[in-house]
């Protein structure tokens, strides 16, 4: 990704089905679990290095022990830093009674962690600061053990205002106003209210407080608690949480935004936001890790019962087309032979653009994110080339001879590694030229492959911001001295903001918006811009589910933005001439057909309030607000 954005979190939910001496026998450990929650979390880091955070549940234990366990940290290295602090307490506990290794019971009773439910969390802090207060899992802690409620997430709400009044009109207090904190209030609202539902039944039929109590674990309701909960939800959201007596759900939204993905066996039930995680940490094909259907909630309770429960009616699926592209680890099978085909449906229009010229051109990627589809856009070119020489095989009329055979057959496509990363950039001096040299520098190029009559293509993720390529990239592709430098990108314009997990909440940080706006200005039409404004103002004040930004780009072609992209990102000292190319959205289906959720393209949002936040974020722009939209 040339410009770096924020994005989506990681959550991972592990339940033991066994007690722990069967891991001990079997696994030669008691620390089973941790150890594969520790994995799984390693294996998502690319979903989050904000800030990591681990929840953990024993189960059965006596009034006074302690059975509940959370650590949070926002270091620079969060996962490893919250497991060191673990083996640390652990070790020193060990150290001080080393005859608890060898007695399951002790050691569940007496070392921390050591339980059979536990929440593991990844985060890219999208909205708020990067305090160890926003770090997941977050707690609702009270004294009766089936009201506590630990909660984290994969999600963003576009309607935090209104489901926060919602909870003032229930006569709460909440401690602050951010979606994490309204939704985990939401649903340990209606556990309280389920709880005393069934605390009054088992009263009126005798039962005493404390022999309410395991009742209520085996009657309570999780489904139906959150049904009612996520009634008013609007966003994308994989939520995971855990009840203090053990049980533990997963609620994906009804539109399947967000990603989750289970599996379960007679040992262990879990589930992550990657296929992957699972296959790689548990050994186990693909065949046997399930998709967990939009709406629907996998839920596991105290007694170990598996249940997927439909929770909200399932909505035209709109899967996150963005976590194919970029953020997802590349090594899910599907994922791979996406990006593939993204490059693959990108060669005929570079073809076009390098002139026909495939002698005379060299293809690379930057950054690493992008070689899957740049290998697909290479294997397009070879066909292509291969079919070529048919061809010219084919149609000489005389026999070749070797000499001229073997020189048909000697053309390749010129593939290079261009571009290597030396340094992830801290931007320690704040002083603009200062800082905007360092930059120039995280990427250093490949001397000597290129030359002054070639084509340079280079794939990139996507182009959200432009600001990398203007400062950074494109100056250190220029010192090879191409003739032209083709940037192609494998996901489409990005033109809305994004309300469900992707940090591109302001429009005019978009390059397209930006492009967009410079042709108005340049064509003397700056009055429709006024007339959007306005039609955005209105829907705010009077909400009419249209999406009016969308009509900002319509009198402009897909080609004129990318024109005016390419002129806005060369800077006068390149010397070469400067193209960019931007998948289309068709293409982007046909390369990605279960994921089709594409409204930071095309501005189709899956949700009323996607609508709501690409209004808010125009007026913004045109009053010079500098508030986030959602």
């Amino acid at each position: 990704m040339s410009d770096a954005i924020k994005h989506e979190c990681g959550i991972a939910l592990v339940r033991l089905l066994k007690p722990l001496s069967y891991y001990k026998e079997k696994y030669g450990s008691a620390f089973y679990g941790i150890n594969k929650m520790y994995l799984l979390m390693e294996k998502q880091h690319n979903r989050g290095q904000d800030g990591a955070g681990l929840a953990s549940i024993k189960l059965d234990m006596k009034p006074g022990e302690r059975y509940m366990s959370r650590i949070r940290s926002n270091q620079s290295q969060p996962i490893i830093d919250i497991f060191s602090q673990i083996n640390e307490r652990i070790q020193s506990e060990l150290d001080l009674n080393p005859s608890l290794q060898d007695n399951i019971e002790l050691l569940k009773k007496n070392l921390p962690y050591i339980g059979e439910v536990y929440l593991g969390h990844v985060r890219y802090g999208t909205f708020g600061k990067n305090s160890i207060e926003s770090v997941h899992p977050f707690i609702r802690q009270n004294n009766w053990m089936h009201r506590n409620l630990i909660v984290a997430g994969n999600f963003n709400m576009t309607n935090v205002n209104e489901l926060f009044n919602n909870l003032v009109d229930l006569g709460q207090h909440p401690k602050e106003k951010t979606d994490t904190i309204t939704v985990m209030e939401k649903i340990g609202h209606f556990l309280d209210d389920e709880v005393s539902k069934l605390y009054k039944k088992l009263k009126e039929k005798g039962f005493s407080k404390v022999q309410a109590s395991p009742e209520i674990v085996k009657k309570l309701n999780v489904a139906k608690i959150l049904k009612k909960a996520s009634k008013n939800w609007d966003g994308g959201y994989a939520m995971v949480g855990m009840l203090g007596h053990g049980d533990a759900f997963v609620l994906r939204d009804p539109s399947g935004i967000r990603p989750a993905f289970y599996f379960h066996n007679d040992e262990i039930a879990v589930v992550t936001s990657e296929r992957p995680a699972i296959q790689t940490v548990f050994n186990v094909p693909l065949e046997e890790v399930h998709e967990l259907p939009p709406g629907k909630a996998f839920i596991v309770k105290k007694s170990g019962e598996i249940q997927i429960k439909n929770i909200l009616n399932a909505q035209a699926r709109k899967a996150c087309s963005f976590e194919r592209i970029y953020f997802s680890r590349g090594n899910d099978a599907s994922i791979y032979t996406e990006r593939k085909a993204l490059g693959k449906y990108l060669f005929p229009v570079v073809y076009e653009a390098i002139g026909q010229d495939l002698q005379n051109t060299v293809f690379s990627y930057i950054p690493n994110t992008a070689e899957t589809s740049y290998l697909g856009m290479v294997e397009a070119a070879n066909d292509y080339l291969n079919e070529q020489k048919k061809q010219l095989i084919l149609n000489q009329k005389e026999k070749l001879d070797d000499t001229q055979l073997s020189e048909i057959l000697s053309t390749k496509i010129r593939s290079e590694k261009i571009a290597i990363k030396d340094v992830k950039l801290r931007t320690f001096i704040t002083e603009d030229k200062s800082r905007d040299d360092l930059v120039a520098h995280v990427y250093d190029v490949t001397y000597g492959v290129v030359k002054p009559t070639d084509n340079l293509v280079m794939i990139d993720d996507s182009i959200v911001r432009g600001t990398t390529l203007k400062k950074s990239i494109l100056k250190i592709l220029d010192r090879l001295k191409p003739k032209n430098i083709i940037l192609v990108s494998s996901a489409p314009q990005i033109r809305f903001p994004d309300c469900y997990g992707i940090d591109m909440a302001r429009l005019e940080d978009l390059i397209a918006f930006k492009a967009t706006l410079e042709l108005y200005i340049e064509n003397k039409r700056f009055e429709e811009v006024e007339l959007i404004y306005k039609n955005c103002k209105k829907s705010l004040e009077t909400p009419d589910g249209i999406n009016h930004v969308k009509a900002f780009y319509e009198p402009f072609s897909a080609q004129q933005i990318s024109d005016k992209i390419a002129a806005m990102i060369k800077t006068p000292e390149i010397g070469a001439t400067v193209k960019i190319i931007f998948q289309t959205v068709e293409d982007l289906h046909l390369s990605c057909p279960d994921h089709l959720g594409d409204w930071y393209f095309t501005g189709d949002y899956p949700t009323p309030g996607g609508n709501r936040v690409a209004n808010r974020a125009f007026v913004n722009f045109y009053e010079g607000n500098k508030e986030r939209a959602y």
